[in-house]
């Protein structure tokens, strides 16, 4: 049977999902009355939530008899550690540039991985329908793009489609069409047959499956011989322990699903199960002679947080795993499929250092783990500092910012006053199109101010680029918050009387505690403030005045913001139901103590 592996790579919100149902409704995967509804391949909760693809997925699809594995993986930066290992098991790449906004930030990122690796890509313009689109110009840019990434003379040679997956057609000129059947015959003339080198049994486990029956599942290429059920095998690990096994089961993709088969062949994507305790990166080889496949690189983390229990006076209200070793498990377990990710344990036992690419990689694991049921405090994310060359260094990215021109400016005083340095200035029809060399440091927090500055019109995106000299001090918030002096529950009286002082995050009959953030003061510097005082009643009464209380809805604010408003001395409660900021230490004369501790540390 022949066999096309084929990965669908490109920047965050230019469409692959939407191309992947494409493909699926084309090969007449489902019955013609099914209903399917869009964006199939994001069936994580989260993944539906956000609109965004976090996790990367394998379907399979049957075009004129030709098999062919489609990859789809996420846009995001953040998420970069999962496209650097899925790219292993395919032997093409169809790189999507919307074609309006040409090549984007990650676009380079994930094409240059793919170039790497001696992919064949095909390029695919999407959104041709979109208003003052300029599709001939974003073809120039991406062959820009290809030529400054070093591509080779075949790789140039790249064959271009143009379409709109949202109206469902593609082709290989402008002339809107009804299907997409010439991209499908395009990816069975450009991308190669897999290479079956000759030999012995090798497979390099690239993804992870899970099954409640089945435990944990190999995903992988079988990039030599052949592998078989109840075939006995060596388990190569990254460190080079060889561990013998046998295979339990064996399936391939088939559709949306996973089929039982008795052997597979070089060159087909499948899925392993019987195998205990391996990693992403291990290889499955001949039981007699085994060979290690290289092992899958991955770009280094660039930021940090303080993952403890949760110690706050309401814990264990909300979760069920609550203990330091319920939280170590989980994290221990996260790092065996997120390749990106590094869990490192701390001086005290309930607390570890996670550290991963990006306030959105951290902010997901947060999230699932809350929606798990457990309970956790996460403090403020840290960039990775570096010594090269004797001088202290910092990440640094480049930001992208597309923008109504009259908010330009207002853009550039932004980034300008986080440290970063403008790089291009370009009019693309009515938007502005900026480009900044910025520390890391610098994005923590930038995206709420930018949306506030810009009456939310400005589209961001960033991605790493390298390692340079500390740049000097960020002025980080503003204005300071409103702390509870008391544990109660919060009563309009007292709230009403408070709204000169700042803007809450809380409403009247809340429960809340000693030390916890309860708004954001007006001022610079933080204030103790009592929201549970209740009226004193008196038999004195003024007619009228006592529904006169009209205090503003309190700001709703979500983990990734949360994230990006704390400060060092503050941190975040999180549980299944609710998400709470408070001061680290909850008592003010501990916390006054503290920063005079600080203080006189600095001086001598």
């Amino acid at each position: 049977m022949q066999i096309r592996n084929i990965a669908i790579i490109a920047h965050v919100d230019h469409g692959k999902t939407t191309l992947v149902d494409k493909i699926l409704h084309s090969t007449n995967v489902f019955r013609s009355n099914q209903e399917t509804g869009e964006l199939i391949m994001d069936n994580n909760d989260l993944e539906k939530e956000r609109g965004i693809t976090i996790l990367s997925k394998n379907v399979s699809v049957m075009y004129k008899g030709v098999k062919i594995n489609v990859i789809d993986t996420p846009g995001h930066a953040d998420f970069g550690g999962e496209v650097e290992r899925v790219l292993k098991m395919a032997d093409g790449v169809i790189l999507l540039v919307d074609a309006f906004e040409g090549p984007m930030p990650q676009t380079r990122f994930v094409l240059q991985k793919a170039l790497q690796l001696n992919l064949k890509p095909i390029v695919v313009i999407n959104k041709v329908d979109k208003a003052n689109c300029r599709p001939d110009e974003v073809h120039d840019a991406v062959f820009e793009l290809f030529f400054n990434l070093d591509a080779t003379e075949d790789q140039l040679n790249f064959p271009t489609y143009y379409g709109s997956g949202k109206n469902g057609w593609f082709n290989d000129s402008l002339e809107p069409r009804e299907d997409i059947i010439p991209l499908l015959d395009g990816i069975l003339t450009h991308v190669p047959e897999p290479k079956i080198n000759e030999g012995t049994l090798q497979m390099q486990i690239t993804s992870l499956d899970y099954s409640t029956f089945l435990g944990r599942i190999a995903v992988g290429k079988v990039t030599r011989g052949k592998i078989a059920e109840n075939q006995p095998i060596s388990l190569v690990q990254v460190d080079g322990t060889i561990k013998k096994t046998r295979v339990r089961e064996l399936y391939v993709f088939e559709s949306l699903g996973k089929k039982r088969v008795q052997e597979v062949i070089a060159g087909d994507i499948c899925a392993v199960v019987g195998i205990e305790d391996f990693g992403i990166g291990d290889t499955i080889a001949d039981f007699e002679n085994p060979e290690a496949l290289p092992v899958i690189s991955v770009d280094e983390p660039t930021m940090n947080m303080l993952f403890s229990i949760n110690n706050s006076p309401f814990f264990g209200k909300d979760g069920k795993f609550v203990t330091s070793r319920h939280l170590r498990d989980r994290l221990m377990k996260e790092t065996e499929k997120n390749l990106a990710l590094r869990v490192h344990d701390t001086e005290t036992a309930d607390s570890f250092m996670v550290y991963g690419r990006g306030i959105l990689h951290l902010g997901v694991l947060v999230e699932t783990m809350r929606r798990e049921g457990y309970e956790l405090t996460v403090g403020q994310p840290q960039v990775i500092t570096k010594i090269i060359d004797g001088k202290k260094c910092e990440p640094f990215e480049t930001l992208v910012v597309d923008v109504p021109q009259e908010f330009a400016s207002k853009v550039i005083d932004l980034v300008t006053r986080r440290r970063g340095e403008m790089l291009i200035m370009e009019t693309k029809g009515e938007m502005q199109h900026l480009e900044f060399e910025i520390p890391s440091r610098g994005l923590i927090g930038l995206r709420t101010q930018m949306l506030t500055n810009t009456a939310g019109e400005a589209v961001m995106a960033h991605r790493f680029n390298d390692y340079k000299p500390w740049k000097g001090p960020i002025p980080g918030r503003n204005n300071g918050v409103l702390c509870a002096k008391e544990g109660g529950t919060t009563t309009g009286y007292s709230l009403d009387k408070l709204q000169d002082r700042g803007s809450f995050f809380v409403d009247p009959g809340e429960e809340v505690y000693k030390g916890m953030i309860i708004g954001e003061n007006n001022k610079p510097g933080d204030l103790v403030v009592n929201p549970n005082e209740g009226k004193k009643l008196t038999n004195m009464r003024a007619s009228g005045t006592d529904g006169a209380a009209n205090i503003a809805p309190k700001i709703l604010m979500t983990l990734e913001e949360c994230m990006e408003y704390i400060q060092q001395d503050e941190c975040i409660e999180v549980t299944p139901n609710h998400i709470r900021m408070r001061k680290t230490i909850l008592d003010e004369e501990e916390r006054k103590k503290y920063q005079k501790m600080l203080k006189a540390e600095e001086v001598s």
